[in-house]
């Protein structure tokens, strides 16, 4: 395009015919740009005005492109950003010493650890186990190189066996089923087997002691279950069974007691072995009075029997007298109840008013009295 002056610097157009404007100098030791020094040409149309100097130009730079966005000491101009801080008395920069604190406090904090009583913790290097560390300051080396996963050792955990309201039959060693509720008590035992042994030690234990317990529940008939005679010494097997599977496990766990809470028929039946129970009871109790009264009667009969022994040992040093007063002694005792005695004798009244006699001498003490 003949007679047009290109907006980017002095050259030849595309169609290679010259325009109105001299052909561009050969590139000296001028400014950037392959102008010499001094010598005029068309401004980059990118740069500010202040980036000339002296009438020189240069090619842009990114330092160029943000200075407008910096602020503070060392910026151009406004704009946002992190504001730069006041350089220290010997012109240096705040900086390095602010990396270093901060650095500094990351050590402190990433290995110093402060244990309370109760808590252990366990200390892996780069994910291995190196060691277990107890209470109170400990130290270790820094993330990412050791990692503390601390816990409460001491405390003991309740477990409630089966959890919720659900049913939870079990057999016992008569073929009956009887609803169990139970609770276990444990605490950590070991805490490097407890982290490691299991990916999951809380549900290991509850899976351990529902073993247990079904186990010892099927050595002992269900009155030992029901009626609590035996619950002490299921609580002892199953706790003891417990310990020992969890030890060859190697859990880290100690198993401190097992109580049981509930020992039901199964809803289905509950009526059932209701009324089965009230028999029981009911046998049981017309037992008891059987044997009471079969050692009353025993006792009685061993004193008469004493008691005729006394008795036949004076009718041989004295047969007729003995004789003569057992008579007398038998006739008292029948013929105390009688209100009606006949005497069948010479002289003697043939029936005698007994009661009406008793009356009258009961009758005349409270007469003199009034």
């Amino acid at each position: 395009m003949a007679g047009r002056k290109s907006p980017w610097g002095n050259g030849n157009n595309a169609g290679g015919s010259g325009g109105d404007e001299p052909p561009a100098p050969p590139p000296g030791d001028g400014a950037p740009g392959g102008d010499p020094a001094g010598t005029p040409g068309p401004r980059n149309p990118w740069l500010k005005p202040d980036d000339y100097t002296g009438g020189e130009r240069r090619s842009p730079n990114i330092e160029d492109i943000f200075r407008s966005k910096r602020k503070g000491p060392g910026g151009g101009g406004g704009g946002g950003g992190f504001p730069s801080l006041p350089p220290r008395a010997n012109g240096k920069s705040w900086w390095p010493l602010v990396a270093g604190s901060i650095a500094l406090l990351w050590l402190f904090s990433s290995s110093t650890h402060q244990l309370s009583p109760k808590e252990q913790g366990i200390v892996t290097t780069f994910g291995k186990y190196s060691h277990t560390i107890g209470s109170g300051v400990n130290f270790t080396f820094p993330w990412p190189f050791q990692t503390v996963q601390t816990r409460d050792v001491t405390s003991v955990t309740n477990d409630v066996i089966p959890e919720g309201e659900g049913e939870n039959l079990v057999l016992t060693s008569d073929q009956n089923l009887i609803d169990l509720s139970y609770q276990v008590r444990w605490n950590i035992k070991n805490l490097e087997q407890f982290t490691f042994a299991s990916t999951d030690p809380q549900n290991t234990v509850r899976d351990v002691a529902e073993a247990a317990m079904r186990l010892s529940v099927a050595e002992v008939p269900l009155k030992a279950v029901w009626d609590g005679t035996g619950r002490g010494q299921l609580e002892a097997n199953t706790r003891r069974r417990m310990q020992d599977i969890l030890d060859a496990y190697r859990a880290g766990v100690n198993v401190i007691g097992v109580d049981i809470k509930k020992a039901d028929p199964p809803e289905k039946v509950a009526d059932a072995f209701q009324k089965v129970n009230v028999a029981q009871q009911l046998a049981e109790r017309d037992k008891n009075n059987a044997q009471a009264w079969a050692q009353q009667t025993l006792a009685r009969a061993e004193g008469e029997a004493a008691a005729f022994d006394k008795v036949y040992a004076e009718y041989k040093l004295a047969p007729e007298v003995t004789k003569r007063r057992m008579y007398y002694e038998t006739m008292e005792r029948v013929l105390s109840a009688n209100d009606k005695v006949v005497v069948e004798a010479n002289g003697v009244t043939p029936y005698l008013p007994l009661p009406e006699l008793r009356r009258r001498a009961q009758e005349a003490p409270a007469a003199g009295g009034q």
